[in-house]
């Protein structure tokens, strides 16, 4: 169980869903250790939230659990979906734990967003990788081309094949480098994001330069540093509906596993956080 998720199901306002999936990696596997081994590392935090005056236990956090993945890939990300569908069905945000980021196909499908924002080192725009479309090397390129997606945000990409490069000139697909990213999140607000747009979040965390999590299958260096990517939540977490960290392996000493771990944690603080203080902010307009 990921420490702090102590409510319920019928009553959580977060669900915790670990997908394990290991099947397409290209390089070193083992995200198969990913969910437990991020709910591992996250035992040592600490409750309270001194910048959110909150406590984790107290936000309404279920931990489903893992579906467990076999070897037919499409038909697991069904599957997936229609768990995590049932989790949106019931007004509570997904969390989901990988797993190879090919499951963000899964929790993008579920919560439909109009939006989707990355942190990733590579673009994942390919049709196909060694003649599988379904290769985590494609997974933002599936969210585009056959879920709907209307825009890809893709923060810290630095490689790609021309290909991908040649796909993510076009006008649904934007490219934060990583030395850009602190001034596309001082720039947030202006960047686009429509009142009504929903949003899934998904964290690659191969994203961050693998010095800081080397835990992951494809390292790529000159990445974000980890208060980067936690802005980023920070910042995406109230427009999100939806909420994945991915790419997770056993190769460390639990460094990517500690960070995966703490981006949730932070996530759900800043969503629950903007939730109540949109509440306040109705009861206000109603009593005048």
């Amino acid at each position: 169980m990921f420490p702090g998720a102590t409510t319920d199901r019928e009553a959580a306002s977060y669900v915790v869903v670990g997908a394990p999936l290991d099947a397409t990696t290209t390089f070193q596997p083992g995200t198969r250790f990913g969910p437990d081994r991020v709910r591992k590392f996250a035992e040592t935090y600490d409750d309270y939230d001194r910048r959110t005056d909150s406590r984790f236990s107290a936000l309404g956090v279920h931990d489903a659990g893992d579906v467990r993945p076999w070897d037919d890939v499409p038909e697991y990300l069904g599957h997936l979906a229609a768990e995590l569908r049932s989790v949106v069905y019931d007004d509570a945000t997904p969390l989901l734990l990988g797993g190879e980021h090919t499951v963000t196909y899964a929790g993008v499908d579920a919560v439909d967003p109009d939006v989707l924002v990355v942190a990733d080192a590579h673009l994942d725009l390919r049709e196909a990788y060694d003649g599988n479309p379904w290769n985590h090397a494609c997974v933002t390129r599936r969210c585009l081309d056959d879920l709907g997606v209307d825009r890809a945000v893709i923060v810290g990409a630095r490689t790609g094949s021309e290909a991908e490069w040649n796909r993510a000139a076009d006008a649904d697909v934007e490219v934060v480098a990583p030395e850009d990213a602190r001034e596309w999140l001082d720039a947030l607000d202006e960047n686009g994001f429509a009142d009504d747009d929903s949003v899934y979040c998904s964290v690659d965390i191969d994203g961050l330069d693998p010095a800081y999590a080397p835990g992951t299958g494809t390292m790529e260096p000159f990445g974000l540093e980890p208060r980067e990517v936690r802005d980023l939540v920070r910042a995406v977490a109230p427009l999100a509906d939806g909420f994945d960290v991915v790419e997770v392996n056993d190769r460390d000493d639990g460094q990517a596993a500690a960070v995966a771990g703490k981006l949730l944690r932070e996530f759900a603080y800043s969503h629950a956080d903007a939730s109540e203080a949109a509440e306040d902010d109705d009861r206000t307009d109603s009593s005048e």
